[in-house]
């Protein structure tokens, strides 16, 4: 799957952004992965190879940067992408997920209908970053509720020392390219 050279090559394909989106904070800037064709290929490949052989129906991204995982990584497995969005955002019925942030609380939707109603349906919830966790509860979360299977959680990085990996195992799998302290 990834060597560790790979690993290598995926942190330094990210750029860090000092003080955004507010002082104290190290932002990992995706841009300049996805602008890299042989860097995202390698991700996008290498989650591929993971994924294959796990019978999976379903891959489901988080707003929004889960999106651009998501759906190529669906398409070259073969099977179908849903979206799970910010509140307000889906044209048809919906179900939502409220989780906490530092400062109060927000929302996410899904399709009601999203996995065509097949009770059981083995589902890839899939994200760039893991931090605190809260999105991806309440998206693991959304998945079940329509009794789905989250089978697993991915992310590109996980930033481990913010905990949200642990809060995310409490309710599904978790896997991550790359951990960082």
């Amino acid at each position: 799957m990834f060597s560790d050279q790979d690993k290598q090559e995926l942190i330094n394909s990210i750029r860090d952004v000092p003080d955004y989106p507010k002082p104290g904070v190290l932002f990992k800037d995706i841009t300049t992965l996805l602008n890299n064709p042989v860097q995202f290929a390698k991700l996008i490949d290498g989650l591929a190879e993971r994924y294959k052989s796990m019978g999976l129906d379903y891959i489901a991204g988080v707003d929004s940067r889960g999106f651009i995982f998501g759906a190529p990584l669906a398409l070259k497995l073969g099977i179908g992408f849903v979206p799970i969005r910010k509140a307000g955002k889906l044209p048809s019925k919906t179900i939502s997920e409220s989780y906490s942030l530092e400062y109060g609380e927000d929302e996410l939707e899904m399709h009601i209908d999203a996995f065509h109603g097949k009770a059981g349906a083995k589902v890839l919830l899939i994200d760039d970053l893991i931090a605190t966790g809260g999105t991806a509860v309440a998206a693991a979360k959304l998945i079940g509720r329509v009794e789905a299977e989250c089978v697993e959680a991915c992310f590109l990085i996980s930033l481990e020392f913010l905990g949200g990996r642990k809060e995310l195992e409490a309710v599904t799998p978790v896997y991550s390219v790359i951990e960082l302290d």
